[in-house]
């Protein structure tokens, strides 16, 4: 039996924010990646997106493959990599599954949702209580390929996971590789960055060929190597740039000039502006 992947890029959408980014740009959602690994009849669903409209998207997207879908796993609390998870477990009759600390940020991302999800995107959420269970051993199973649920601690938030597939040398790596797009920052501070590397270190050592990113420009490929390089040298570049810089948009400007092609610099401005509260 073979197994394969393939990812859906849904693209960036506006915020309800007035208030542009220092170069112009209008505040946005970074692109979000959706993976889907199927078998021969069943699949399983990486990631599910943000909005209404964009599960429509993935919805149809995941018909045309003609696959059963079995699961649906989200590799973190933050609601852009879950919170559609109910309703296309509805439509799609799939169960839902996270690590139990994936879960327990659901749970906070759930509450902090009526001020700053809702506000961000009004009225283009689902309702998205939390199902979510954790698989015994943390272990999937697709037409007798093991999927893993590898669990790597502090990223670009708490409690992250990514699914692990030996078969296809594939790590579904949510937020702890990004793929061309400005990496969020917001959770970085005070030991943060440093825990993200030993995130990426982990990842490294599944020796994987390649990563599909939580964030990741449709036009660039899924190789590993280069992922995790460009990822640490973000991290790298941020601890550099901040000891030279005595305020955000200092830290902003020479980011931009470092990283001229990453998507969404909306989102580097927010993880500046967090940096330097």
């Amino acid at each position: 039996m073979t197994i394969r992947y393939d990812v859906f890029v849904a693209d960036p959408i506006p915020l309800n924010v007035d208030e542009p980014v220092p170069n112009g740009d209008r505040r946005a959602f970074s692109p979000l990646s959706v993976t889907l690994i199927s078998g021969q009849q069943d699949a399983v669903l990486a990631d599910p997106p943000l909005t209404t409209a964009q599960a429509e998207q993935v919805a149809a997207w995941i018909e045309a493959s003609g696959k059963r879908l079995t699961h649906i796993f989200a590799t973190h609390g933050h609601g852009d990599h879950w919170f559609t998870a109910g309703l296309l477990a509805d439509r799609f009759g799939a169960e839902v599954v996270a690590s139990a600390g994936t879960i327990a940020q659901m749970h906070r991302n759930v509450a902090i949702r009526s001020g700053f999800w809702d506000k961000l995107l009004p009225g283009q959420i689902p309702d998205a209580p939390v199902t979510a269970t954790t698989p015994v051993g943390n272990r999937l199973t697709l037409e007798g390929h093991e999927l893993r649920i590898v669990e790597v601690g502090h990223s670009d938030t708490d409690d992250t996971s990514v699914l692990h597939v030996p078969d296809l040398g594939l790590v579904v790596a949510g937020d702890v590789i990004y793929n061309g797009v400005h990496q969020f920052l917001v959770e970085s501070k005070d030991g943060g960055r440093d825990a993200w590397r030993k995130a990426i270190d982990t990842v490294e050592a599944l020796h994987p060929g390649r990563i599909v990113a939580g964030h990741k420009n449709k036009d660039l490929d899924d190789d590993a190597g280069r992922t995790i390089t460009q990822t640490r040298e973000y991290l790298d570049t941020v601890d550099e740039l901040l000891t030279r810089h005595a305020t955000a948009i200092g830290f902003f400007d020479s980011m931009l000039e470092r990283f001229p092609t990453r998507l969404n610099p909306g989102a580097l401005w927010g993880g500046a502006v967090a940096l330097y509260a």
